[in-house]
């Protein structure tokens, strides 16, 4: 059979492959008399082409044709059947479904002169960032198109990597000619489910100015290269991700641009950076939910807002951390300040220069049901081919930041039932710090924190219910630092001292803050240090400090009537 006799037949052909691990057999398009009446729904296999699937023969150009033949006729289903396909850089396009056979793989050449960089993508504009517009499979200004099967796409991302710094890699591509595993630009309508995605030269899943994509069950490993993200997407709209496991060596699940109504659950990271990366740009309406994060060594959930860029409306819920650095940070701010009176770096405009922009903006950003474990004590991932050793203190002595600085916002920032055990052995010395460099770098970069569990900076509208931190090890720092915070709400705090750090929590030029329900867990210094005389309207009712030294200790100017204690 040359050709599906009905519409009815290619149809159920099609659904079929949808949801059954290997295809029927397929016929293809390229046969028999043509009445026209099953168009949109033929099935194309690659071997009918000239593919020949022995792991050894570059097929790309017949996998290329089969996509061109299925584009021609309106669209329909290419399918990759069992073999080990070489391949070079091929071409997506609009109402193409690429199904790949479960004992499929789509093998990515070694051989860098096989790829091509995708011109339709362009590499300077507000939506690209200059991270490279090479890839294995790529489709730009498409309309309904598809990747799915129970198949693999193999990157061989370690023939991109150098075997030593300043010596070529294996493949002669490097840098941001290292190709992706799937690249969509300004895409509509786009759906990647139920594939295997596997040692990737670069980010694994990129998806830029793209609408409507619906993204389940993929499973991506890819360690075996620099900047080996999972799903990068910049000005994504309208997007959900669910149902897929992310092992990866660099951000798992990146959001730059504007990205906007998204939701992502029910999956599973690993990864030796950052999992939700929100950089620079507009990310609004965004909630995770449902997701375990594990050996995340890079600070699972990080936000940093340059000047000029806004991040509300965003809810991360049930969640699971274990085995993680971090593990929530949240700038707003500059990266760093440039001195006043000092002119903008060399070919930048002043509209550019981050100084010269409106005041970055987070608010109404929630944490609700996080239960977790964060080390000190990272171990090396597996599956790594290199070094990702951990050195930076400010990584391994961590804790939940807010920190803003200058004009910048952050507000409406709640944690609801949020319970970590922290590694622990911070030292008085690193308690003492009350001056942290006024930037918002990444986290580490403000060195270790003076606090075990929560510190913030410039914050207002903090809310903290059912909050519950503890240590593996000894720690001389605070839990909790309110550094000019106004506006908070503590209700179930449940949290470790020590005698020997200075206190349990310390406000610096805090107002408005009112503590009910406090338990505090182990005999300590005092419960809480005011320092400053900006400190006020502070009230402190009910709860349980009885294991403090004192309630109440005043340094650097703070007075007894900044507080109200009713325990």
């Amino acid at each position: 059979m040359s050709r599906a006799s009905s519409p009815a037949l290619a149809a159920a052909l099609g659904a079929g492959l949808a949801n059954a691990q290997d295809a029927p057999t397929a016929p293809t398009g390229a046969k028999g008399a043509d009445n026209g009446v099953d168009l949109g729904v033929r099935i194309y296999n690659v071997r009918d082409f000239g593919a020949k699937g022995d792991g050894k023969t570059l097929d790309t150009a017949a996998l290329q044709a089969a996509i061109d033949a299925c584009t021609r006729d309106g669209g329909g289903t290419v399918l990759v059947p069992a073999g080990v396909f070489h391949t070079g850089t091929i071409e997506l396009k609009s109402h193409v479904t690429l199904h790949l056979a479960s004992s499929a793989t789509l093998l990515g050449s070694a051989d860098g002169k096989q790829y091509h960089a995708a011109d339709a993508i362009p590499l300077s504009g507000p939506h690209t960032i200059g991270d490279g517009n090479w890839a294995l499979i790529f489709a730009a200004e498409a309309r309904n198109v598809t990747v799915e099967g129970r198949g693999t796409i193999d990157g061989q991302g370690l023939q991109f990597h150098p075997p030593a710094r300043g010596t070529p890699p294996p493949s002669g591509l490097g840098g941001n000619r290292r190709p992706h595993h799937l690249l969509f630009y300004k895409c509509e309508n786009l759906t990647i489910r139920d594939i295997d995605l596997r040692d990737c030269a670069y980010h694994s899943t990129r998806i830029v100015v793209c609408r409507y994509v619906y993204i389940d069950g993929v499973h991506i490993h890819s360690r075996v290269n620099g900047n080996n993200d999972g799903f990068h997407f910049i000005s994504a709209e309208d997007v959900t991700v669910s149902n897929c496991i992310v092992e990866c060596q660099d951000d798992a699940c990146a959001l730059f641009g504007s990205c906007k109504r998204m939701t992502i659950t029910n999956c599973f990271f690993s990864t030796r950076w950052s999992v939700f990366r929100f950089g620079t740009g507009v990310a609004e309406n965004i909630t995770v939910s449902n997701c375990l994060m594990n050996q995340v060594y890079g600070c699972p959930i990080k936000l940093r807002a340059d000047p000029g860029s806004r991040f509300e409306n965003i809810s991360f819920s049930n969640l699971v951390l274990q085995d993680v650095t971090g593990p929530i940070h949240i700038g707003s701010g500059p990266r760093s300040v440039r001195p006043a009176g000092s002119p903008p770096a060399a070919g930048s405009s002043s509209s550019a220069n981050p100084n010269e922009r409106a005041p970055a903006v987070i608010r109404n950003i929630s944490f609700s049901h996080i239960h977790g474990t964060v080390t000190t004590k990272p171990s090396k991932l597996p599956d790594t081919p290199f070094d990702m050793s951990v050195s930076n203190i400010g990584e391994l002595h961590s804790c939940i930041v807010l920190n803003a600085v200058g004009d910048n916002i952050i507000e409406n920032v709640s944690f609801d039932d949020v319970h970590l055990t922290f590694g622990g052995g911070g030292t008085a010395e690193e308690g003492a710090r009350r001056e942290l460099p006024q930037m918002a770098m990444e986290y580490f970069s403000l060195g270790p924190m003076p606090a075990f569990g929560l510190y913030a900076r410039n914050a207002r509208g903090v809310t903290l219910h059912n909050v519950r931190f503890r240590v593996a090890e000894a720690d001389l720092r605070p839990a909790v630092i309110f550094d000019h915070v106004q506006g908070a709400s503590i209700r179930g705090l449940s949290v470790q001292g020590n005698r020997d750090a200075e206190s349990v929590l310390r406000f610096i030029d805090t107002k408005d803050v009112l503590l009910s329900g406090t338990h505090l867990l182990t005999p300590s210094s005092p419960f809480l240090q005011l320092e400053g005389a900006a400190n006020e309207s502070i009230v402190v009712d009910g709860g349980d400090v009885s294991k403090a030294s004192a309630p109440v200790a005043y340094k650097n100017g703070a007075n007894e009537t900044a507080v109200k204690l009713r325990v």
